[in-house]
């Protein structure tokens, strides 16, 4: 299990590195964020311990389950699953640094007041649905920037950038529309210069379409079972010259 994980890392880093080369951009300008959905805490230390310190869940209840387990291993911890706003308490008792999933002002505000509470601050990313379907969550790219701007009036809450989920296709350049859609919104919240609101994460791209959203500028790409699951690719990858 150890040998298969840290294979897969390898591989995902490399692809990560290559893809930094061609599009001209330094290698530590991108994050590697492991989404941990239904992977054991066991699986997750191997990698925690190997290196990696991202990780994000999309489920509360899997955010509880592991915590006890993982709590020791120096990590951060994101959220990148649909946040109802009765999950808060937990979020921020299990130790969330960033929710990526603020998508809209109710559960922003209800966040904040939350906080205010507590006495905290929390970092976050603005959700789009870069890709108009139905099934996704996000605010819709012609409200983001006035979302943003309500959020930015929420003192305990540190806007950081934008996330998008994107198009699950082969279609490479359907994909990369959404890519750019969201680095366009990017460009234009900088422009607006907004009190409270940074935007230095694009978090796009995962493990199928990874190349494409370094390309467009990402900064956090979320990968998940290429790294927890069976080996993605042979031991003879590494010596196929083309690939590396």
């Amino acid at each position: 299990m150890k040998d298969d994980i840290l294979h897969n890392l390898e591989i995902i880093n490399q692809r990560i590195k290559n893809a930094c080369k061609k599009a001209g951009r330094n290698v530590d300008e991108v994050k590697l964020l492991l989404a941990t959905k239904t992977i054991s805490a066991e699986r997750i230390k191997i990698a925690l311990e190997n290196g990696q310190t991202l990780i994000a869940e999309n489920k509360v209840q899997e955010l509880k389950e592991k915590y006890a387990d993982l709590k020791d291993t120096r990590h951060e911890n994101h959220f990148i699953g649909h946040l109802q706003t009765n999950k808060i308490k937990d979020i921020l008792k299990y130790d969330v640094n960033c929710v990526q999933s603020i998508d809209r002002f109710d559960l922003a505000e209800k966040l904040h007041q939350r906080l205010l509470l507590e006495g905290k601050t929390m970092n976050v990313l603005i959700q789009v649905n870069t890709s108009n379907e139905e099934s996704k969550f996000g605010i819709h790219p012609d409200f983001t920037i006035d979302l943003v701007k309500k959020v930015a009036e929420l003192d305990t809450l540190k806007i950081k950038g934008l996330m998008t989920i994107g198009l699950f296709s082969a279609e490479t350049e359907k994909v990369r529309a959404c890519f750019k859609l969201l680095k366009n919104l990017q460009q234009e919240i900088i422009l607006q210069n907004i009190p409270n609101v940074e935007m230095n994460e694009l978090s796009m791209g995962m493990s199928g379409d990874l190349e494409t959203a370094i390309e467009e500028g990402s900064t956090i790409v979320r990968v998940g079972t290429a790294v927890f699951g069976a080996r993605i690719y042979p031991d003879s990858y590494y010596w196929d010259e083309e690939k590396n």
